[in-house]
C-alpha cells in the first residue's frame, strides 16, 4: 500500500496529455463527499476532533469571546466537532471557502442551525462566508484563531500561506494557527509548531467498483475523470488497485494509506533564530537509532556546549510558548518530533566516579561509589568507565541506549540482582523546565555542583518522578548512579523446536516453573520466533559468579533437564553482555550491523504457563507480518518486585516476564506497507494481551495516539502522581512527547474526610451517605469509601500475626488491639514524617477513577488544611460525626480502651469543621436529610457554569502562571445572579443571621454588594490605609500573592475600617474574590478581631481557592482556625 501522494503522482502520469482537466466543483463535491462519508470520517472523531479540543482548549479559557478565521471550510465548519460550551465561545466567524457549491451549502446550514442547534451559537454578528480562495484574500483584519482543515491542497508555498496566516493573528497573547493535513509531515523549513501532533494509521477505504474509484482517483489526481478516455480510467482503476491494500475482513473494499498530521502555530512560529544565535546547530548530521525519528522532519537539531545554552533553549521555549525534545541515546520515537526543535545532548558525555561527600540530601560521605554520567552518555560508554575502576550499574540490554533508558525504567539481565536502572539512581542534576534554574537532586558530591544551581523546594518528589518517568519534567544535564562490584557472568543458551500448541504450553509451564526457582543472581530470558519455518524456543540464562567462574561453568544448569546441553556457553564480564542477547547474536543470523529496523512496545505478564497467555503468544507469532518478527521475554521478580511500587515512579513491578514484542522488517523496506503492517502488528498483539498484562514499559510510548491506552497501564498506582507533578513542574508543557500523562486531573472531584471520636459511627456515615448519592445524585456518578487507616492495619497484621479482615470489619476485635494499633502507628510517623501524605495520597490514587471520595479514618490535625494542598484540583471537606458519650460507650462495647489515639479536645478546639453530623439516631432519616442540604447541593451544574466565567489567562502576570480572571463573572450576563443563588446553597440560606457582610477593596466588592442587595445586609468595606477618615481600626496589610508577584497592585501597607461600622459581638460573613496565600485575608480577620468579633462569629467565603499555597494552614497558624472557610471554585494551578 503506497501513500497518496506517490498514488496522486502515479495518477497524474498516467494522464499527462489530459492533465489540464481541471476538478469542476461538482467533481470536487462528489470526491470530497466520498472522503468524507462513514467509515472515512472515523479520522474525524478518533483524531480531529480530540486533537483540535485538546490544543484549543487553553486558547478559549482565555477569552469570553474569540474571533475566527476558517480557510476552505467546505460544507460545513470543522468547529461542529467541539463541545457546545466551547462553540458558544466563537463570537466572531469568517471562511475563505472558493467553491461555490460548498459556500451555498455550508450558508444554508447556518441559517437552518441559528433557529436551533446554532454550530456556532454565540456569534455577535451573522459569519461571513467569502467566495474566494485563501490566497486571493485580501484583509487586514485579525483573529484569534487561523484553521486549516485539509485545506493546504492545491496552495503553490504552504510554508507562505502559513506566514501569511500568522500575520492575520491579534496581539492579545494565546493565538493560534491550527493546519490538520494528509500524507504525513508537513515541511515548513524552520517555522517551529507550537504543538505537533500525527496519527501514523489513518487509512482511506474506498468500495472497489469502477465508479467509487473513478470519483476516487479523480479527486485525488486533481484531474476531471470524465473527460478522460477508458483506456486512462482502465490504467487508474489499475493503479489504484496496485497501490491499495485489501482487509480480508473487508473483502469489497480497498484501503489507502492516509496519515494525518495536527500542527499548530503561535506568533513566535518565526523564532527560531533567536535560539540560534544563542545556541549552535548541530553540525553533523545525528545517526538516529530510532526508525520513527528517523522519518521525523524536526524544525532544527541544536546542540548546546554548556549548561548554560541548556537554560537557553528552555528560556527561548518558555518564552515564547514553544516546545522541545531531547535528544540522549536516540532510541526513543519522541527524541524528534516535526516542526519541533530538539535539543542534542551528545556534548555532556563525562562519566565521572566518585566517594565525596554528599550535600545536603543525606549529609555525610556515601556508603557506595557513585558515578555521575552526563545526559549525552550512553550505557556501554559508562558501564566501560565504572569497569576500569572494578564496577557496573545495571544500565539496560543495550550499549547504544542513552540516559532516557534508565530514567525511565531500565530493565537488563542484571535487573533482578540489582534492580532496574532507575532504582540505583540517587540524584541529577537538571534544568527545570518551569523556571529555567539548575536543579541539584537528591545526592550530588559537591565537586559536581554547577555555579548558581539549588536544592528545589519539592526535592523529594523530583527523585522519585527521575526514577522510572524522568524524562517528563526537565532537561536532565547528568544522573548519579550508585555503583555496585562488577563481576563476571555465565552465559548460557538453548534453542528448542516447537512442533504444535501442545508442547509449547508444556514447556512453557515447565520452564516457568524452573525459572521461579532460580536464585537472584540468575536470569532466564527466553524468545519465540520462527526461523527456517521452524517455530522455536530460545532461553538464554544470565548467572553472575562471585566465585571461580570455572567452577560455575562445570555445575549442571538446572534447565539441562528440559532443554539438553546448552547450544552455547560464555563467560562475559559487564561488557560483554550486551552483545549476547539472543536475537542480536544468533537468531535469524544476528539483527546487529544495522541491516534492519525494528518497532518495540513492551507488556508485563504474569504466569507464562497460563494457557491463555501461551496461546496468545503462539497465535502472535504466527501472525507476524515479516519473518524476522519475534517475542523476547525478559525474567522479572527478584530485587526488581523488592522495591514497592509506589516508593519510585516505575509503578509496575508485580510481573514474571517484561515481554517485547517487536516488529522487524530489512532497512530498505522502510517506509512501505511492510514497515507498517510490522508497527500494527505490534499494536494488535498489545490490545490482544491488554486483559492479561499486569502493565505497560512507559519508556517505548510516545504521542502517537496509538499509545494513549497503553500509557494509561504505565506507572500503575503512580499515574495521578505524576500526572500532578507534570503539572507543577511543567505548566507550560515544554517536554510534552515524552511518555504521555494526564493533562487533567486524575483525583475525585469532591473528597470528604470523615472525622470523629471512636464509636461515633464515621465508616456507618460514610457509606450510608455513598448510598444516597448513587440514588439521588443530579448525574450519574461514582462513589467510593475508603479508609486511610487501612495501610496500617494492613502492615501492623502482618508484623504482629492479627487477623487483618477482623481488624477491619470487627469492632470489638479491633477494640482490643486499638493501643497497639496506635502505637505502631505513632513509631512508624516518627521515623517517616511525611507517612500520613503518603497514606492520604495512596487511597486518593487508588480511587482515581471515583468522582465523589468518603475517607474515614482521619485523625490528623485540621485535616483540610494538612492535605488539600496535596490534591489542588479537588474540593476536601471536612465532616465530623459526633454523638453524646452514653451513645459512644454503647458503639464502643466492653472492650474498649481509652487511649490517646483520639485527639483531646484542646487540640480539636483549634479548628471548626465544615460540616458537622450528629449521628445520634437510628435509621437513615437524619442522613438523608443531611446529605440532601449539604452534600447533594455541591453536585449541581451551576459550579461549571460559574466556571466557565473565569477566564483562564497563561503566563500572566509572570511566565509560568495562570491568572484566574474571576471579576469576569460579574461581567457575564447572569453572573452575580448565579453567584448569588450558590451562596444560597452553601450553608448561607439564612443572610439575616449575619449583622454584617464584609469586604476588602476591591475584588470582593462587587461580589459582597451582591449579596447585601439581594438579602438587604449591611455592607462594610475594608479599604486600604488612608482611604477611611477617623477613628480608624488598622492593621498591617501584607503583600498578597498576585501583587509579590509583579502586579501593579502595590505593595505592604495597611487595612483600615470606621471603628464602629461592625459593633462588638457581630456575627459577620466575609467575602472575596481568591484565597491564595491567605495573608489578606488574616489581616481582615485580625481587624475585625480588633473591632470585637469572635473567631466563631466570623464566616468567610471566597469565589475562587488555591489550596497549592496553603492559605488555610496560614489561617491555622495565625489562630484563626476555628474561622470556617468555603468556597465555590477550586483551581490547582498557581
Amino acid at each position: 500500500m503506497k501513500d497518496l501522494e506517490l498514488l496522486k503522482q502515479a495518477l497524474r502520469d498516467a494522464a499527462k496529455e489530459t492533465s489540464n482537466n481541471k476538478l469542476t466543483e461538482v467533481d470536487y463535491e462528489d470526491g470530497f463527499s466520498l472522503l468524507a462519508s462513514p467509515p472515512n470520517n472515523k479520522i474525524y472523531d478518533d483524531f480531529i476532533s480530540p486533537k483540535l479540543q485538546e490544543t484549543l482548549t487553553p486558547l478559549f479559557a482565555s477569552r469570553n469571546k474569540l474571533s475566527v478565521l476558517e480557510i476552505g471550510p467546505g460544507p460545513r465548519t470543522i468547529l461542529a466537532l467541539l463541545p457546545e460550551n466551547i462553540r458558544r465561545k466563537v463570537g466572531r466567524y469568517t471562511a475563505c471557502e472558493p467553491n461555490a457549491l460548498f459556500a451555498a451549502t455550508f450558508e444554508r446550514s447556518l441559517a437552518f442551525e441559528m433557529k436551533e442547534a446554532c454550530a456556532l451559537p454565540g456569534l455577535d454578528n451573522p459569519a461571513r462566508v467569502l467566495l474566494r480562495s485563501y490566497e486571493s484574500h485580501e484583509d487586514e483584519t485579525t483573529y484569534d484563531l487561523v484553521l486549516f482543515c485539509h485545506s493546504l491542497y492545491g496552495m503553490k508555498s504552504k510554508r507562505e500561506m502559513i506566514k501569511r496566516s500568522l500575520g492575520s493573528l491579534g496581539n492579545v497573547g494565546g493565538e493560534l494557527v491550527v493546519v490538520f493535513h494528509r500524507d504525513g509531515c508537513l515541511k515548513f523549513d524552520g517555522l517551529v509548531s507550537q504543538r505537533t501532533a500525527t496519527s501514523l494509521d489513518s487509512f482511506i477505504m474506498i468500495l472497489d467498483d469502477d465508479q467509487h474509484l473513478d470519483t476516487f482517483a479523480s479527486f485525488i489526481a486533481g484531474i476531471r475523470g470524465s473527460e478522460l478516455g477508458q483506456k486512462i480510467l482502465s490504467k487508474w482503476r489499475a493503479i489504484c488497485r496496485l497501490y491499495a491494500s485489501h482487509d480480508p475482513a473487508q473483502p469489497n473494499q480497498v484501503l489507502f494509506h492516509a496519515p494525518e498530521i495536527m500542527v499548530a502555530f503561535n506568533k513566535h512560529a518565526g523564532a527560531l533564530h533567536k535560539l540560534t544565535a544563542r545556541v549552535p546547530l548541530a553540525t553533523v548530521p545525528r545517526n538516529l537509532k530510532n526508525y520513527e525519528a528517523r522519518n521525523s522532519t524536526y524544525a532544527a537539531m541544536v546542540a548546546p556546549t554548556s549548561l548554560a545554552q541548556v537554560q537557553d533553549c528552555v528560556s527561548w521555549a518558555v518564552e515564547h510558548d514553544l516546545n522541545l525534545t531531547v535528544i540522549g541515546g536516540s532510541h526513543s520515537g519522541q527524541c524528534v518530533q516535526p516542526n519541533v526543535v530538539a535539543v542534542d545532548m551528545k556534548n555532556f558525555e563525562q562519566v565521572y566516579i566518585s566517594n565525596a561527600t554528599i550535600v545536603g540530601h543525606n549529609n555525610g560521605a556515601s556508603d557506595f561509589p557513585l558515578i555521575i554520567v552526563g545526559a549525552g552518555c550512553t550505557a556501554g560508554e559508562v558501564v566501560r568507565s565504572a569497569m576500569d575502576a572494578g564496577l557496573t550499574v545495571p544500565l539496560g540490554s543495550r550499549p547504544s541506549v542513552g540516559i532516557g533508558l534508565p530514567l525511565q525504567g531500565g530493565m537488563g539481565h542484571l535487573s533482578r540482582q540489582h534492580g532496574l536502572a532507575c532504582d540505583s539512581i540517587v540524584g541529577a542534576i537538571m534544568v527545570s523546565v518551569k523556571t529555567g534554574e539548575v536543579f541539584c537532586i537528591g545526592n550530588v558530591p559537591n565537586e559536581h555542583w554547577p555555579p548558581g544551581a539549588i536544592r528545589p523546594d519539592n526535592e523529594d518528589d523530583l527523585l522519585w518522578a527521575l526514577k522510572g518517568a524522568g524524562t517528563n519534567f526537565g532537561v536532565v544535564i547528568s544522573v548519579v548512579f550508585k555503583a555496585c562490584p562488577a563481576s563476571k557472568v555465565l552465559v548460557r543458551e538453548w534453542v528448542r523446536p516447537l512442533t504444535d500448541d501442545n508442547e509449547a504450553v508444556s514447556i512453557f509451564a515447565e520452564f516457568d516453573d524452573i525459572a521461579r526457582k532460580l536464585n537472584k543472581n540468575c536470569s532466564a530470558d527466553p524468545c519465540i520466533y520462527v526461523e527456517d519455518d521452524e517455530m522455536r524456543l530460545g532461553v538464554t540464562m544470565y548467572e553472575t559468579a562471585s566465585e571461580d567462574v570455572t567452577v560455575v561453568v562445570d555445575t549442571a544448569s538446572p534447565f539441562d533437564t528440559l532443554f539438553g546441553e546448552p547450544k552455547s556457553i560464555k563467560k562475559v564480564d559487564c561488557m560483554g553482555i550486551f552483545e549476547t542477547d539472543m536475537y542480536m547474536s544468533s537468531m535469524h543470523g544476528g539483527h546487529a550491523g544495522g541491516r534492519t529496523s525494528s518497532f518495540k512496545r513492551c507488556v508485563f505478564l504474569k504466569d507464562l504457563w497460563h494457557l491463555p497467555v501461551a496461546q496468545h503468544l503462539l497465535q502472535t507469532i504466527r501472525r507476524r507480518p515479516s519473518s524476522l518478527c519475534y517475542l523476547h521475554l525478559l525474567q522479572g521478580g527478584g530485587a526488581i518486585r523488592d522495591v514497592p511500587q509506589t516508593s519510585t515512579a516505575f509503578g509496575c513491578r508485580n510481573w514474571d516476564y517484561a515481554c517485547v514484542i517487536t516488529g522487524v522488517w530489512s532497512r530498505d523496506q522502510d517506509n512501505t506497507e511492510l514497515a507498517r503492517a510490522a508497527i500494527r502488528w505490534v499494536y494488535h498483539t498489545v490490545d490482544a494481551l491488554m486483559p492479561l498484562i499486569t502493565g505497560v514499559y512507559g519508556a517505548d510510548l510516545g504521542p502517537d495516539p496509538r499509545d494513549k491506552a497503553l500509557a494509561a497501564r504505565a506507572f500503575g498506582r503512580n499515574r495521578p502522581r505524576l500526572a500532578r507533578l507534570k503539572s507543577q513542574l511543567d505548566p507550560s508543557n515544554i517536554l510534552p512527547y515524552a511518555c504521555p500523562l494526564p493533562k487533567s486531573p486524575m483525583e475525585p472531584s469532591l473528597i470528604f474526610l470523615f472525622t470523629g471520636q471512636s464509636g461515633a459511627g464515621k465508616d456507618y456515615c460514610a457509606e450510608a451517605i455513598a448510598s444516597i448519592l448513587d440514588s439521588n445524585a443530579p448525574r450519574p456518578l461514582k462513589a467510593q469509601v475508603r479508609s486511610i487507616s487501612e495501610a496500617t492495619k494492613r502492615e501492623f497484621a502482618a508484623r504482629t500475626g492479627a487477623d487483618f479482615g477482623r481488624l477491619i470489619n470487627d469492632r470489638g476485635y479491633k477494640e482490643q488491639y486499638r493501643h497497639a494499633l496506635t502505637a505502631y502507628y505513632e513509631s512508624q510517623v516518627r521515623t517517616r514524617p511525611h507517612l500520613p501524605q503518603e497514606h492520604f495520597l495512596d487511597v486518593v490514587y487508588d480511587a482515581a477513577d471515583a468522582d465523589v471520595l468518603f475517607i474515614t479514618g482521619m485523625r490528623d490535625e485540621a485535616p483540610v488544611a494538612t492535605f488539600a494542598p496535596l490534591v489542588p484540583e479537588s474540593r476536601v471537606i471536612e465532616i465530623r460525626i459526633q454523638a453524646d458519650e452514653d451513645i459512644l460507650r454503647q458503639r464502643r462495647g466492653a472492650n474498649h480502651v481509652t487511649n490517646n489515639s483520639q485527639l483531646p479536645s484542646s487540640v480539636l478546639a483549634k479548628w471548626h469543621p465544615d460540616l458537622v453530623f450528629t449521628n445520634s439516631e437510628t435509621g437513615p432519616r437524619a442522613l438523608y436529610q443531611f446529605a440532601k442540604e449539604h452534600i447533594l447541593p455541591l453536585l449541581c451544574e451551576d459550579y461549571a457554569r460559574l466556571a466557565d466565567m473565569v477566564r483562564t489567562i497563561p503566563n500572566f502576570p509572570n511566565k509560568g502562571m495562570q491568572f484566574c480572571h474571576v471579576l469576569g463573572i460579574t461581567q457575564e450576563p447572569g453572573g452575580l445572579s448565579l453567584y448569588s443563588s450558590l451562596m444560597q446553597s452553601q450553608d448561607f440560606k439564612h443572610m439575616s443571621n449575619f449583622d454584617a457582610i464584609v469586604c476588602c477593596e476591591a475584588g470582593g466588592i462587587p461580589f459582597a454588594a451582591a449579596l447585601a442587595m439581594k438579602f438587604e445586609a449591611r455592607l462594610v468595606i475594608v479599604r486600604k490605609g488612608g482611604k477611611v477618615p477617623p477613628p480608624t481600626l488598622s492593621v498591617i496589610r501584607p503583600v498578597s500573592h498576585i501583587s509579590s508577584h509583579g502586579s501593579p497592585v502595590g505593595g505592604e501597607g495597611t487595612l483600615e475600617m470606621k471603628c464602629d461600622v461592625v459593633r462588638t459581638g457581630s456575627k459577620v460573613l466575609i467575602v472575596d474574590d481568591v484565597l491564595a496565600t491567605g495573608n489578606t485575608l488574616c489581616a481582615m480577620l485580625e481587624l475585625l478581631r480588633l473591632a470585637g468579633v469572635d473567631v466563631e462569629d466570623m464566616f468567610v467565603q471566597v469565589i475562587a481557592e488555591f489550596p497549592l499555597h496553603r492559605g488555610r494552614a496560614r489561617l491555622l497558624s495565625q489562630g484563626f482556625g476555628r474561622v470556617r472557610v468555603g468556597s465555590l471554585l477550586i483551581y490547582g494551578h498557581v
